[in-house]
């Protein structure tokens, strides 16, 4: 009979003690990194060859890619579903940064893409939002002239089957089949 009942008592501080404990507990595991001031929602840039887009508005990398928003610092990178808040760890290096060029921003900022000019253009924070799935599914960006990359291999390919369509268009007001 003691036994029942000081395993009884053993069972009911164990299953009360942890409850109490956890109630106390205030677990705070948001990340503070400094602050990057918008005016509003970011307007986005998708780098040539990826469905990656950067903000090109701020000095501090950020970029968006598959939902989520990602920034490094002091040699980390955390992300976020938000651009300006909730930001959390992540371990290790994420996967599309492989295909980010270092030099992407002064890239921007000539114009310039591989010795090519880059005619970018910039996307509203919401319609990213809304639409990148689609797009990357799509290769909306890919279609849209190559990132908008002059002398690319599609651009090169688009411009010689405008060539051929007027050609052909040609020989056909001649009167040629």
């Amino acid at each position: 009979m003691k036994k029942l009942f000081w395993g009884t008592l053993f069972l009911a501080l164990l299953l009360v003690l942890p409850v109490s404990t956890m109630a106390r507990v205030n677990v705070n595991v948001g990340i503070s990194l400094p602050p990057i001031v918008f005016g509003g929602p970011p307007e986005l840039v998708v780098i040539p060859e990826t469905n990656v887009y950067a903000v090109p508005g701020v000095d501090t990398d950020i970029f968006f890619y598959g939902g989520w928003w990602w920034r490094p610092w002091e040699g980390q990178w955390y992300r976020s579903r938000s651009y300006d808040s909730g930001w959390g760890h992540y371990r290790g290096r994420p996967s599309f940064y492989r295909s980010v060029p270092s030099d992407w921003r002064n890239n921007y900022r000539e114009n310039r893409w591989k010795g090519n000019q880059w005619n970018h253009q910039t996307v509203p924070h919401q319609q990213v939002q809304q639409n990148w799935r689609g797009w990357e599914k799509n290769n909306h960006w890919q279609k849209q002239n190559n990132w908008g990359v002059q002398g690319s291999r599609n651009d090169r390919r688009g411009s010689r089957q405008q060539q051929q369509q007027h050609e052909q268009q040609g020989d056909h007001e001649r009167g040629r089949n």
